[in-house]
């Protein structure tokens, strides 16, 4: 969700979050004036190759978090640096417009961000709501949804927060894309039940070895508003998890 300005010219002047911008179109490549007088390929003496090397990784490394570079001005400022000419900004302004630029950046992603936690709230509740009707599923006391898809083992363990336990599963965001998956990896996963998101936590509980369940996970049960780098804020989070073993918590978890 978030992009670190890599500026490797100023070292570590800043370092911020930046969204795309909304405004103005972006300038690209072609609205340059600059045109290289040739195309350096793998052909081209080293140092041909290592100037373009740095060019394309700091390029690489800036392009989504300054996406509105335009590039006629960074190539004035890098070769005014680079021959040490006198700069026609005062390093001092320097500071001051990248400085600008960074809140400028942060407040357009704080905007986008609320945007979009809202805009999933509305489809969460919305989708829950209608959800809640099927007869399939239960809804518990927290909020949490769950559908029961086979049944386990009549003598399996049920686990207890505590516990470690061993699964299956896959997650999906509401639009169906998968975003994880253990069925994926061709493993199943181990992990203490208290070290999962809220949902995980109190819908195992629900389980016993041997069953396979579908949780849908309300966004306060799982990454919030929050999010992180591949859950958008406020996404409900649909689980199919087949529980496969259940163990007493080890020494370890206890420390």
């Amino acid at each position: 969700m978030t992009h670190r300005l890599l500026w490797l010219a100023l070292g570590t002047l800043f370092a911020g979050s930046a969204v795309a911008a909304t405004e103005p179109a972006k300038p690209s490549v072609a609205d340059s004036r600059y045109v290289p007088a040739t195309t350096i390929t793998a052909k081209n003496d080293s140092l041909d190759q290592v100037g373009y090397s740095l060019g394309f990784l700091m390029g690489e490394s800036n392009k989504d978090s300054v996406d509105d570079l335009k590039l006629d001005a960074f190539f004035q400022g890098f070769r005014d640096a680079y021959i040490a000419k006198n700069p026609s900004i005062d390093k001092a302004q320097m500071q001051k417009v990248l400085l600008d630029y960074q809140k400028r950046k942060e407040a357009e992603y704080a905007k986008q961000v609320e945007a979009t936690a809202n805009a999933n709230l509305e489809k969460q509740n919305a989708f829950m709501k209608e959800n809640a009707k099927k007869r399939v599923v239960i809804t518990t006391k927290s909020g949490l949804q769950y559908q029961l898809l086979s049944n386990g083992k009549s003598n399996g363990k049920k686990p207890k927060a505590t516990d470690t336990v061993k699964v299956h599963y896959e997650g999906r965001l509401l639009d169906g894309t998968i975003f994880d998956s253990s069925y994926k990896r061709g493993e199943p996963a181990v992990f203490g039940l208290n070290q999962v998101i809220p949902g995980w936590t109190e819908g195992l509980q629900l389980m016993q070895e041997g069953s396979k369940y579908r949780f849908f996970i309300p966004a306060n049960l799982a990454y919030g508003e929050a999010g992180n780098s591949d859950i958008e804020p406020n996404s409900l989070l649909i689980f199919d998890v087949e529980l496969l073993e259940v163990n007493p918590p080890t020494k370890s978890d206890n420390k």
